[in-house]
């Protein structure tokens, strides 16, 4: 009998060594795939302005304005037209070039947020934080519902992020 239990004891052992799989944070995987859509927006937004460099701008915005029948006559398309006018290649390579890095950037978070990496969630932490004295001056010179809703957005993710970062501190 005793080695019955003897026999029994290092299965009993040895199930309680074994790690139970570790829960993934939803969250984590939801602002990682926020910061993966940011990536692939910019990276589109980049190519497009990579399009247009040796094609007449404003050309093309006319095309445009006729495809969703806008007047060509308001003030509006007026000011646009005046801009493109002085949209150039150069300029076009320059957007282009700072967002495909703004796209690397939030696809490195983005992918390290997604796989629970701890140096993407100070990765977070710190470009979210750069970014939120930019949105505030943005929001105060023109105030729209866009930018506070990103502004508010943003504001939610540092939290969270922060929030996780103490949780793995304390001890369990």
């Amino acid at each position: 009998m005793r080695e019955e239990e003897e026999a029994s004891e290092p299965v009993q052992d040895a199930a309680a060594a074994v790690p139970r799989p570790r829960r993934h944070s939803r969250g984590l995987l939801l602002v990682g795939l926020y910061k993966v859509s940011e990536a692939v927006l910019s990276a589109l937004l980049g190519a497009g302005a990579l399009h247009y460099v040796h094609r007449d701008v404003a050309q093309a915005l006319m095309q445009l304005l006729d495809a969703l029948r806008v007047d060509p006559e308001s003030r509006l398309v007026g000011l646009l037209m005046d801009r493109a006018d002085l949209i150039g290649g150069h300029q076009l390579r320059e957007f282009s070039m700072v967002t495909f890095v703004y796209a690397g950037l939030h696809l490195t978070e983005g992918i390290g947020l997604m796989l629970e990496k701890t140096w993407a969630e100070y990765f977070t932490v710190i470009l979210t934080a750069m970014g939120l004295p930019w949105e505030s001056y943005e929001l105060w010179q023109r105030f729209t519902a866009i930018r506070l809703a990103l502004l508010i957005g943003n504001i939610g993710v540092l939290l969270y992020v922060l929030w996780v970062l103490k949780q793995k501190k304390v001890p369990a």
